[in-house]
């Protein structure tokens, strides 16, 4: 987590004093209060807060009405959630790779659309915004719908927008590791009646019984359980006044490394597509091989990742997706119902080799919000003596 403190304890405290935990109440309304804050630091009409990251992505595609016969675009480079919330709700997902930005190429997202691609899910990766313009104009050209995974950009931007609010509906994330958290937690916005009245009524199983089941647009039907309490409303309405400070703080921290190292020999910064909305939570080096990009990370002093050796962040090591094994039955298994059997599923371990070349020659350094300036001078120096011996 990146900063918690007394004032999301003051606030629990209320909600426990108040002996209403339930999200539905009279009461507090703590989770109501933080949906309608986000939506308005965001940008978006509609905000439905849910269960996790994983969940807005699977809530946000049954929003979209994805389902079996359906192919969903991701990319080669993200957490397995975003191919797992596809097959979750029936649909086949596809794998495009990433550019040097770490985000999703829109050339190769466009080669890899057939007339069964209905949605695209474009990642923010460790906040890095990707290029959704290129993207979003060939979603509509194709008439597909686009879904941004946010879950590791909570409150970036791009060119001025923030990320969510681009494509057709936006899902984010709460839990340990971003950069708002409550332990879990997630949010699906969207500016489309009717993609959120289908996110709401999928993320409650007891749709059917609450209030607002009378004023909706379409019918309740029978599905999942992905709310949140109201404690974790509670501390997410703190969390979220802390938001323009943390991405002030990382931004500032980053920035001063990356002007510092711009230029320098044997030293290239990573692609952007937009510098100013990138959260500031990763700094990325690219190299012309693995090699080099090995020799910098393992320097004194850099503290260098290559994201290669992520594991779980790389297509070819999501084992259920690529073995297709999902699902606790076989009848409920996407890869076995009878429409997607023309779908495109022939995945192997090479499918996207320009993703798993960028990624063994990109090195990471993340940014603390704990350093302060004798630390980033020493980074930044650390830095230049690597790369002076490349």
């Amino acid at each position: 987590m990146y900063r918690i403190g007394k004032e999301e304890v003051d606030e629990i405290a209320k909600v426990i004093e108040g002996r209403v935990l339930f999200r539905v109440n009279d009461g507090n309304r703590e989770v109501e209060r933080f949906e309608k804050e986000w939506g308005e630091k965001i940008g978006a009409t509609y905000a439905l807060c849910v269960s996790g990251g994983t969940s807005a992505l699977i809530c946000a595609l049954a929003g979209l009405g994805i389902g079996p016969g359906d192919e969903v675009v991701v990319p080669g480079y993200t957490f397995m959630a975003t191919a797992l919330a596809v097959c979750a709700v029936g649909a086949i997902p596809v794998v495009a790779d990433i550019d040097e930005s770490m985000t999703m190429d829109p050339a190769d997202f466009e080669r890899k659309i057939s007339k069964y691609t209905k949605a695209v899910i474009p990642v923010h990766i460790n906040g890095f915004p990707c290029d959704m313009q290129q993207i979003t104009a060939i979603a509509a050209k194709h008439g597909i719908k686009v879904l941004e995974d946010c879950c590791q950009a909570d409150g970036g931007s791009y060119k001025g927008k923030r990320v969510g609010t681009w494509g057709d509906a936006g899902a984010f994330s709460f839990n340990d590791y971003k950069i708002l958290t409550a332990g879990e937690g997630g949010m699906v916005v969207t500016d489309d009646v009717t993609v959120y009245e289908r996110a709401l009524v999928y993320h409650d199983g007891g749709a059917s019984f609450r209030p607002y089941a009378g004023e909706l647009s379409i019918p309740v039907f029978a599905a999942q359980q992905y709310r949140v309490s109201e404690i974790t409303g509670a501390i997410l309405r703190i969390q979220l006044t802390r938001l323009d400070g943390i991405l002030d703080d990382l931004r500032a921290a980053k920035n001063k490394i990356v002007n510092a190292l711009t230029g320098q020999p044997g030293i290239n910064i990573m692609k952007t597509n937009d510098a100013e909305g990138d959260c500031g939570t990763t700094i990325g080096f690219t190299f012309k091989d693995a090699e080099t990009a090995q020799a910098f990370a393992a320097s004194e002093g850099v503290g260098g990742f290559i994201p290669i050796n992520s594991g779980k962040h790389v297509y070819a090591n999501w084992e259920p997706i690529m073995e297709k094994r999902i699902g606790h039955h076989p009848a409920m298994n996407p890869f076995n119902f009878e429409q997607n059997k023309p779908l495109n599923a022939n995945y192997s371990k090479d499918m996207c080799a320009t993703t798993l070349d960028i990624l063994s020659r990109t090195v990471f350094t993340g940014v603390s919000l704990d350093w302060n300036d004798e630390t980033i001078n020493t980074i930044i120096e650390n830095c230049r003596a690597a790369g002076a011996k490349l």
